[in-house]
């Protein structure tokens, strides 16, 4: 049995070429980071970036790892701060941006205008930090971590625009129906949106993933420091050690020098960004339809 072998044109294997180029710009730079992380800090020094090390060597995942249960406490932080965070933005900024959609909601308009101004302007960190410190009282709490990414101005703005090209008959036919608004919306509306959604919480989990800024501002409490936050403290410590080699014992100095701080450094690039990076393989059929039919669709 022959099996048809379809011909690529040339225009098809150009293209081919150029988004397998441009897979190998993404996926190589991830390849040396890994390979790194595993290399003995000396045999980095003396050859170099190698994509195969020529010492292997696992000491800077164990220096990023002495405190192991301060990582692995930053890592249940952080996974419930992303998953509370991004079920909760995207339920506020779905059923706002739905009731700004529709046009029997009164003053819409306007709240449309309220919701547009924050794209435009800031209030600044310092009345942010007095709302939530002494109006909020959050500070030192795992909520503010969460409340400070819950509602996005441009997200509600792309998620309105998608509900408008949902058919207004539909809506009228359940209606009909006797389906409430919230059966309406969360059994018709909900699914229908999943691309929308999808982008959008894709998007949030990313920023509340990385996020460890919120963390240095109103966070002091150790069991509440989140894994962006405390590699970037190991990283700070790492930093401060070297700049002040000089002044250590001869002791304390042949330790300083037996420091993995290149590998330390790579080794928490792989640790922060691999739990995220295996979500978006899921996600990413409907990242595509999500951005063009938002951002289209007016």
């Amino acid at each position: 049995m022959k099996v048809a072998v379809q011909k690529l044109t040339f225009s098809q294997i150009v293209t081919h070429v150029i988004f397998i180029m441009l897979c190998l710009i993404c996926i190589v730079p991830l390849l040396l980071v890994l390979s790194i992380s595993l290399t003995n800090e000396r045999s980095l020094l003396l050859d170099g970036y190698r994509f195969i090390p020529n010492i292997w060597s696992i000491k800077a995942y164990k220096y990023v790892f002495s405190g192991a249960s301060s990582v692995i406490n930053a890592y249940s932080v952080t996974i419930f701060v992303t998953f509370v965070g991004t079920v909760l933005h995207l339920l506020i900024t779905s059923m706002l941006s739905y009731a700004l959609s529709r046009r029997e909601v009164t003053l819409r308009n306007i709240i449309s205008l309220f919701v547009y101004i924050p794209v435009l302007f800031n209030g600044g960190l310092v009345p942010t930090y007095i709302l939530l410190t002494r109006t909020l009282k959050l500070k030192n709490t795992i909520w503010v971590l969460i409340i400070v990414y819950l509602v996005s101005a441009i997200h509600v703005l792309i998620m309105k625009n998608f509900f408008k090209s949902i058919p207004d008959s539909l809506i009228e036919s359940a209606r009909i129906d006797g389906s409430g608004e919230f059966r309406t919306f969360f059994q018709i509306v909900i699914p229908l949106s999943i691309p929308s959604i999808a982008t959008i919480g894709l998007f949030v989990s990313i920023a509340y993933w990385n996020d460890w800024i919120t963390c240095s501002l109103y966070i002091e409490r150790q069991n509440l420091y989140t894994l962006q936050f405390l590699l970037q403290s190991l990283m700070n410590n790492i930093g401060y050690l070297q700049a002040n080699v000089q002044q250590a014992s001869r002791s304390a100095e042949k330790l300083l020098a037996e420091l993995p701080s290149e590998g330390a450094r790579m080794a928490t690039c792989v640790l922060s960004i691999g739990p995220i990076i295996l979500l978006y393989p899921f996600l990413q059929k409907y990242v595509v339809r999500g951005l063009i039919i938002g951002a289209v669709k007016g």
